[in-house]
This record gives structure tokens, sequence and C-alpha cells, in this order.
């Protein structure tokens, strides 16, 4: 079809497939379509994956539904404008990641499209990191610390990190609060030196020991840090409207007055 025949065949669509989304996205990429979606690059809207992605996961820990639809349709997007601009440069099609994923999926589920057993999800997970070194001959552990991408957030790297580096571990969770402790100790000594270097280093060798402790009672740390976030801003907007209330500015009261109101609200929300 030429793209007048495809936006034809659009507008008398009732209903929509995924095949449809890619020929929007045909459409918008073409000499006749939007000028801001030409001249969009991988790299010009790759923090919008990113955002799209965070959203999903908002609608997830809310549990929205409606929400959760219409942000898994801005990520599909995301995923359809990437394959495009490939497709135009003849390098792959968005067939061609489908058809990827289906091959990787049923190669690493021999269980279920194969002759391997595998009857529990420790069996199936063991078997799952066995097949993934094998297809990136990944041999070493480091290998596979190495594989995990660098631009991940930190504490979900550092996470990630730690577990697949089982085997150079704390023994139990006493092991782990201890490092802790000595762990915050060179932080305050790096502190009192005023050496702005060793406190990064300090600070990210606690925070490193923090994960494993997170690893270790079965927290996860991104999750219990924007838990904690949350319960701030939720705290801080009632400090404020308390501020408020008294006919005060929040920004001229010190810290003494400020933490009084603090501690009342955390009393009456304990």
């Amino acid at each position: 079809m030429t793209t007048e025949e495809k936006i034809g065949y659009l507008l008398k669509r009732e209903r929509y497939t995924f095949e449809d989304l890619i020929t929007v996205v045909e459409v918008l990429r073409s000499p006749i379509g939007c000028p801001w979606d030409r001249e969009q690059t991988h790299r010009s809207i790759r923090k919008d994956f990113i955002e799209e992605t965070y959203e999903v996961i908002e609608a997830i820990d809310t549990e929205n539904p409606e929400l959760l639809r219409e942000e898994l349709g801005d990520v599909l997007l995301q995923v359809v404008f990437h394959a495009q601009i490939e497709a135009e440069a003849e390098r792959f099609t968005v067939d061609d990641v489908a058809n990827d994923i289906c091959a990787k999926l049923i190669h690493r589920h021999p269980h279920v499209f194969g002759e391997v057993e595998a009857n529990t999800t420790e069996k199936v997970l063991s078997n799952w990191e066995k097949i993934k070194s094998d297809e990136k001959e990944r041999r070493t552990v480091t290998d596979k610390l190495r594989a995990i991408p660098p631009m991940l957030p930190a504490l979900m790297r550092a996470e990630k990190v730690g577990k697949k580096a089982a085997c150079f571990d704390f023994g139990d969770r006493e092991e782990v609060m201890a490092k802790v402790r000595e762990e915050l100790c060179e932080l305050e000594e790096a502190v009192s030196e005023e050496n702005a270097a060793h406190v990064e280093e300090e600070m990210g060798d606690l925070l490193l020991t923090l994960t494993s402790l997170c690893r270790k009672i079965g927290v996860e740390p991104e999750v219990a840090l924007s838990k904690a976030t949350d319960k701030f801003i939720d705290r801080f907007e009632k400090l404020e409207n308390a501020v408020i209330c008294e006919g005060k500015d929040i920004n001229s009261m010190s810290m003494s007055e400020l933490d009084a109101v603090w501690d009342e609200i955390k009393h009456k929300n304990a």
C-alpha cells in the first residue's frame, strides 16, 4: 500500500491491532507524515523509553489496570518506533524482533519445548542461567557480572551483582550487619578527614553492603527506598500543612521547631 492508502485504511478501522500500530508508525515516519517523528533517532527518544518504562512500574505498583493498559501501549510504541528506524536502515524489522524473542524463549524453556525435566522453579531458574551462560559464552562469574548492564539504576545493579556473585557472599545476616557497622565507621572517618573522594568511596561501600543486607533479609532495595521516599513526602506534606495552619512560614522556622512538628506527626502516624 502507498502511504495515502495506509492513511485511508487506518481511518476506516473501528478497532486497531498490533499490525495497525506498525502501520501508524510507518505513516508517521513517512515523507508525508509528521516532521517531528521523522526527525527522531534512537538517541533522541532514548530517555522517553526510560520514562515510559517507569510509568509502567508506577501503574503496577498502584495496581491500576486502566493506567497499566495505557502505559504498556506507550512502551509498545517505543519498541515499534525503534524497530521502524532500523527497518528504514534495512538492518532489521519488528518481525525480526518478534522472531528472535520467540526463538529465545523456546530455547530457554527446554522443559516445555524439549526433553529436559524441571519440576520446580529453582530447577527452571538454574537451567535458565546455564543456557544464558552458554549462549553468551560467559564462562566465569566475572563474565556474568560484567554482562549486567551498567546503565541500570545503581541499587538494582548492585543487587544483581550480589546475586551473581553468590559464591563470595556473607554467611548470614549477622555477618552483613557487622559489615554495615564497619563500613559506617569507615565513612565517619572519611567524613572527618574532609576528603571528598574518600567520602564518596566509603559511601559507595556502605550502600553496596546495604544491598547485601537487603538480599539476606529478603528486601528489594529499590522498592524499600521508593516506599521510604513516598513516606517522607507524605509526612513532609503533613508537616507543611501543620505549619501553614499555625500561620507560619516553613522557610523561616528553625530546624528545632520543624523537628518538633515532625516528631509529633511521626507519633500520630506510628
